[in-house]
């Protein structure tokens, strides 16, 4: 008998086999908490609130941009997943959230068993990471959507943290120092500017070898999203850290303003860390002024962090690898670089 679903492209059988090549990788992440099993209509979690006085749940959804262009072009899948996890964990961290569960959406013009099996190991490693589950997610088959090869890849993140350990920022003063943790590169933003200048402009392939660069340029370009939960949820749950900022999107400019009071501005003072040679190669190759490659990257810096004086000891010391990059002063919302 024809298969006339998968005449029309779309391959049921390809689909079962994802979900056996899959289902012992998310298992690997499930805890007590997890009620049922992978296949279901929805992921049962059973919320711990005996741990908690008043919890509050936080929840985030998004995606890893055009860094999947780059993973289509090297054929490398292993690490977006990973990457999407970590920016989901971050998001939600910078209000004081520990993760408790992470679903996936992947949508595909022809759907490759491996592939997926690939995306979700990165996705599952990433959970294990952050003590997170992958409770569950959607793989959809849509050709005419999506051309061969390529594919969507979103997530949402869903955490809980104890009402009094909320951070809003609200305590931030003038004069609390500006601290930064070191990115591993572009994270998960800038990556239609940077695929322009490399891809475009200077005509390079993804395997192409760049001074200055151990790894091809692709390779570079696709290095890991940090996630910052393992090393700031202690500090959140002891009340030391007054405000963070997630750099993603829009950068120092667009998001250190989120966090702040009314009454608060923040002064960066620039060379303050070193910026990673990736940000060096793209600014000088398209002269990119540094107002707006501040703007447009994390220039090495993948979480900004504001805390007291009187914690700033206590604070540094809890990293391997921190700089102070500034204050919060006394002005309007607005991040300003001397």
């Amino acid at each position: 008998m024809a298969d006339l679903y998968k005449e029309a492209g779309v391959d049921i059988d390809a689909g079962n086999e994802t979900v056996a090549r899959i289902k012992s990788i998310v298992r690997h992440t499930f805890t007590a908490q997890v009620l049922g099993d992978l296949g279901s209509f929805g992921g049962l979690y059973a919320l711990p609130a005996r741990e908690f006085r008043e919890p509050v749940l936080v929840s985030s959804t998004d995606g890893v941009g055009t860094k999947l262009k780059v993973a289509f072009a090297l054929e490398k899948y292993d690490t977006i997943g990973y990457d999407l996890v970590n920016h989901c964990v971050n998001d939600i961290l910078v209000q004081g959230a520990r993760p408790l569960f992470f679903l996936d959406y992947i949508g595909i013009g022809v759907l490759k068993p491996r592939v997926i099996e690939s995306i979700v190991s990165g996705l599952a490693q990433g959970c294990l990471e952050n003590q997170c589950v992958l409770i569950g997610g959607e793989t959809a088959e849509m050709p005419g959507i999506y051309a061969n090869g390529e594919f969507d890849l979103a997530g949402t993140i869903v955490g809980i943290v104890e009402r009094d350990l909320l951070i809003t920022g609200n305590g931030i003063a003038p004069g609390d120092p500006v601290l930064g943790l070191p990115s591993t590169g572009l994270h998960t933003n800038g990556y239609s500017l940077a695929r322009k200048i490399c891809f475009e402009d200077l005509q390079l392939k993804p395997t192409d070898k760049v001074a200055n660069f151990e790894n091809p340029i692709g390779v570079e370009l696709l290095k890991p999203h940090r996630s910052y939960f393992n090393e700031l949820y202690p500090l959140i749950s002891q009340k030391l850290i007054k405000g963070l900022a997630h750099i993603t999107g829009g950068g120092f400019y667009d998001n250190i303003p989120r966090i702040l009071p009314d009454g608060c501005g923040v002064a960066i003072k620039q060379n303050s860390w070193p910026v990673l040679p990736i940000f060096q190669f793209l600014q000088e190759a398209a002269t990119i002024p540094d107002a707006e490659a501040y703007r447009i990257f994390n220039m090495g810096i993948g979480m900004v962090l504001i805390c007291s004086k009187t914690n700033l000891t206590t604070v540094k010391a809890a990293f391997p690898e921190i700089y102070q990059i500034g204050e919060v002063v006394s002005g309007e919302k607005k991040v300003l670089f001397n």
